[in-house]
């Protein structure tokens, strides 16, 4: 069992493919390719009758590497990593960190494909499997990526805890390209077991999980801010951002579909740089009683309760 996770911080506990299904898959995935392959060139051969050997030979060369290398290509890029043998198979092409390829990734598999797939007639893709840990065949190697199975009972994924609502956006600034996938899983993996940790061991890994998480932000750890709530705010800034880039900006909403609250200003308090201080509450002007103040202009007796339970 292999656990992964995405960049939204999903977690996604599932399993490597193994040599069978994948050979499988890449058989289906071959014989509609050939298919496809053959339709075309019978096509482009009626249709350049007419034009010289030269050009016909040139055609035949481009309409190879457009249906056998650029299809599977241009299917796993749209697909997310999931062509019709995948699918069929309930596997699917994800990146090392469990989240889902892009163009690069499937060109890199596509073209060491062409080679350990297609002239080796997969005698190379073969091997390579067998000889790895985690089934990857060179092209994965190459492209970062893995091949995993997808149909595994749902209950198996962990809870990630939300931050607090009035942390949205606070660490909108930081700049999270530096933080690599293991930190990323080492956190998810400590907030969805939290409560399963002892008080003390708890603490004193929330403590060390903060450190080099700000170390590679460029961001210190506020004072007044548990450790284990500065991690679940930053990993939620993160599965924001992922979000939004995948859903753009206009469409999608993360922070209010999740139901957080707008950011609040966080102005920082005297002689301590950077430290959370709640916004002032309303107050009623001199003369009037504070039943003036209007209700929804009150503030609530207490932050609201967010069923996030930093470790004591």
């Amino acid at each position: 069992m292999s656990e992964l996770v995405t960049g939204e911080a999903v977690a996604l506990e599932l399993r490597p493919a193994k040599l069978p299904s994948r050979a499988l898959a890449v058989l289906l995935d071959l014989v509609v390719t050939v298919i496809g392959y053959v339709v075309v060139t019978t096509a482009v051969v009626l249709s350049t009758a007419s034009l010289d050997e030269a050009a016909q030979v040139a055609l035949s060369i481009a309409t190879f590497l457009l249906v056998l290398v650029g299809g599977p290509i241009a299917v796993e890029t749209l697909s997310h990593g999931r062509s019709l043998g995948k699918l069929a198979f309930g596997l699917r092409v994800v990146r090392d960190d469990g989240g889902p390829i892009r163009f690069r990734h499937a060109l890199v598999r596509g073209a060491i494909g062409m080679v350990e797939i297609l002239l080796s007639f997969g005698v190379i893709a073969c091997i390579a499997s067998l000889i790895s840990v985690r089934g990857r065949r060179l092209g994965d190697v190459f492209a970062g990526t893995l091949v995993v199975r997808e149909r595994i009972p749902a209950d198996r994924t962990g809870f990630v805890p939300p931050p607090p609502p009035w942390l949205a956006g606070r660490f909108a600034e930081l700049d999270l390209s530096a933080v690599p996938d293991g930190l990323w899983l080492a956190v998810r993996q400590y907030l969805t077991r939290t409560g399963q940790l002892d008080p003390q061991v708890s603490l004193a890994m929330a403590q060390r999980l903060a450190a080099d998480l700000a170390a590679l932000t460029g961001a210190s750890v506020p004072p007044d801010l548990p450790a284990a709530a500065f991690l679940a705010a930053v990993l939620h800034e993160r599965q924001s951002r992922e979000a939004r880039r995948a859903f753009g900006a206009g469409g999608f909403a993360p922070r209010m579909a999740a139901g957080f609250a707008p950011p609040l200003a966080t102005p920082a308090a005297p002689g301590v740089p950077g430290a959370y201080q709640p916004p002032v509450p309303p107050t009623a002007p001199p003369g009037d009683h504070p039943s003036a103040v209007p209700p929804h202009d009150r503030p609530p007796a207490d932050r609201p309760a967010t069923g996030f339970a930093p470790p004591a």
